[in-house]
């Protein structure tokens, strides 16, 4: 399925490289297993069993620069999807981040974004369960934009704002 030397999206880790395949024993028993390694944590390494196949649908291709452009620029169009219900937004947005799918994920940091910046201007903050999915989003979704487009972490949010200022024109 995958090859040494490819890049994919790994749940929360964002872009690994796959280094290869190695075999290891495991109760017994040899199993194959992909090597990623997060490509801003050249430390870790992470063993997916081939054999496992919800820990493999985890894996996603990197998306092209088009892919990433059509996304930034779409994004000042998403709707919101602020939930009132605390209980029922926390879920929903676990399973957004837990999905990877980018679309949603720029809808995700968008709403948030906004209840953050209508929160600051009432002089409260973010709830931190909302504070720790948004930095989940936008580590992976900021994480696969660096990449793809050859920027630090630090100029990905100049540069949407960038491309969003392009759109608006």
């Amino acid at each position: 399925m995958y090859k040494a030397g490819t890049f994919v999206i790994y749940r929360n880790e964002g872009v690994c490289e796959i280094k290869g395949i190695i075999q290891k024993e495991f109760r017994d028993k040899m199993m194959e297993y992909y090597v990623l390694i997060p490509v801003h944590n050249k430390n870790a390494e992470l063993l997916v069993p081939k054999s496992n196949a919800s820990l493999v649908a985890k894996m996603r291709d990197v998306l092209s620069k088009e892919e990433i452009m059509a996304i930034i620029r779409q994004m000042p169009h998403e709707e919101v999807i602020w939930i009132d219900n605390e209980d029922v937004r926390k879920e929903k947005y676990k399973e957004i981040v837990s999905e990877g799918d980018r679309i949603k994920l720029a809808r995700l940091i968008k709403t948030l974004y906004r209840h953050k910046e209508m929160q600051k201007k009432s002089g409260r903050k973010l709830h931190i369960a909302d504070e720790r999915i948004l930095k989940d989003a936008e580590h992976i979704f900021y994480d696969e934009i660096a990449f793809v487009l050859n920027i630090s972490q630090n100029e990905v949010v100049p540069f949407i704002h960038e491309q969003w200022s392009v759109v608006s024109q």
